[in-house]
């Protein structure tokens, strides 16, 4: 178990964000209700801006090296949920799997021109059709997972099981739910919610809610 509560120092002072309350139920919110799935035929790929895409069955993504984290959720409404506990494979675990790379200093000095030398920016998606997206930098954090486990269990499915993206560092909407894929994008776009006028950068202890 790697317990990664503490982050909220490299943004503020206060474990709770301001604007938050604290609460020990975990709501249910989503765009559109659950999804069904079927683990037979479900797929999840890693695309764009990489050296190698990738595709995973459900068989083969639960196989990844996965990691248990202690981690606080923020939703953009105006609540957080202390100590959470979800398992998953990191999100730096999949990058490096599809060969992107970020630094670059690295790649001034090997003059790597390749797509994969270009991602900038990442866009989530979902069985629902949901999207959202982070700076590539916000997402190679070791914190940021996806996730097929909660508190020991599965992941619910009315919180984004079999698997969805988790970044205690942002609002909750930047997690994605029900997530398929991950492009890796060589500019900024905008999500579904990021359309509609939430904030792109989404930091809790700034209350980055809305554009």
């Amino acid at each position: 178990m790697k317990d990664v509560t503490d982050l909220y120092r490299e943004f503020g002072e206060e474990r709770l964000p301001p604007g938050q309350r604290e609460t020990s139920e975990f709501p249910v919110l989503s765009k559109s209700g659950t999804p069904d799935w079927d683990p037979d035929t479900w797929e999840f790929t890693v695309t764009g801006a990489v050296e190698t895409e990738l595709a995973f069955s459900w068989e083969e993504f639960r196989d990844l090296p996965s990691e248990t984290h202690r981690q606080d959720f923020h939703c953009v409404t105006g609540w957080s949920k202390f100590d959470c506990e979800f398992t998953g494979v990191p999100f730096p675990e999949l990058a490096e799997r599809a060969g992107v790379v970020d630094d670059v200093d690295e790649r001034r000095s090997s003059g790597n021109r390749t797509e994969s030398g270009q991602a900038v920016h990442v866009m989530f998606s979902g069985l629902d059709g949901y999207t959202t997206d982070l700076p590539l930098e916000d997402c190679l954090r070791e914190e940021v997972l996806l996730a097929w486990g909660y508190d020991g269990e599965s992941l619910p499915a009315d919180h984004g099981g079999p698997l969805r993206v988790v970044t205690p560092h942002r609002y909750a909407y930047k997690g994605a739910k029900w997530v398929d894929g991950i492009e890796f994008l060589t500019e900024p776009d905008r999500g579904y919610w990021e359309k509609r006028g939430y904030s792109q950068t989404a930091d809790p202890w700034r209350e980055e809610r809305y554009s």
